[in-house]
């Protein structure tokens, strides 16, 4: 069965670490514009919108002829902000979250998330993990790590070093990269499921899905990500796109 997607990007002006980071430039467009030019290209979404609390960034992502909504001030998480724009759009079946900071995203990744159902109609919730081959970027707390059952469901997510290399058996590392997609109605319910031990423990929101029974199915991908949190990050994504468009221009030559 092929359900109806919809790509939803939360996105609001506030940052603790780096403020106004939707409106930030990378490479001559405002970063919002980025991620919601490359979500756009997934295929089986059948639209991209971008979530706000805040006028300027609704403004510049209309302006850039992309699609926006305002949103509610006083949602504590992206989660809540994605379920109000959920219970507003009733069309949709699955709902894909793609965080504002994350312009590298790639089309095919939604894509993945999105088929994630197809088969599995018990299916309710489906996020992203990337193998860490670093050792200080194991060690990161920021870094967060998951492991998965042998049918690639959620055991637990830590900011801790999963797994213990105890034995050193060569077991690899996983990053959980923050991009979910929902079963619709999964969604409404979960944002108001109230915050558990272990979610708090480790300040993950996930945890609230686990610790509830729920399962998460992991999808392991080996694209590139450079989520933007810092000036460090914001100049290492610059660089990329960058040399991307450099590349696009001489193809087309």
């Amino acid at each position: 069965m092929k359900y109806r997607a919809l790509c939803v990007i939360p996105a609001r002006y506030a940052s603790t670490r780096l403020p106004g980071k939707p409106l930030k430039d990378i490479a001559g467009a405002p970063m919002i514009c980025r991620v919601y030019d490359r979500a756009s290209k997934a295929l089986r979404t059948e639209k991209t919108i971008v979530a706000t609390d805040d006028k300027r960034i609704w403004g510049v992502v209309e302006q850039h002829g992309g699609a926006a909504i305002m949103t509610r001030e006083d949602h504590p998480t992206g989660t809540d902000r994605l379920a109000e724009v959920a219970e507003k759009l009733s069309d949709y079946d699955v709902i894909i979250n793609v965080q504002g900071d994350e312009p590298l995203i790639d089309p095919a990744l939604i894509d993945s998330l999105a088929a994630a159902f197809d088969d599995d109609p018990e299916l309710q919730m489906a996020t992203v993990k990337t193998e860490m081959t670093d050792e200080a970027e194991q060690q990161n707390p920021n870094n967060v790590k998951v492991v998965t059952d042998k049918n690639g469901y959620a055991l637990y997510f830590s900011r801790s070093l999963m797994p213990y290399p105890r034995h050193h058996l060569g077991i690899p590392v996983y990053k959980h990269i923050g991009i979910y997609a929902y079963k619709r109605d999964f969604l409404l319910k979960y944002a108001k499921l109230e915050p558990t031990p272990l979610e708090r423990a480790e300040s993950l929101e996930q945890l609230r899905a686990l610790e509830n029974g729920y399962r998460i199915k992991v999808i392991e991908s080996t694209s590139t990500f450079v989520g933007v949190d810092t000036e460090e990050d914001l100049a290492k994504v610059n660089e990329i796109y960058k040399e991307m468009l450099s590349k696009n221009a001489e193809a087309a030559e």
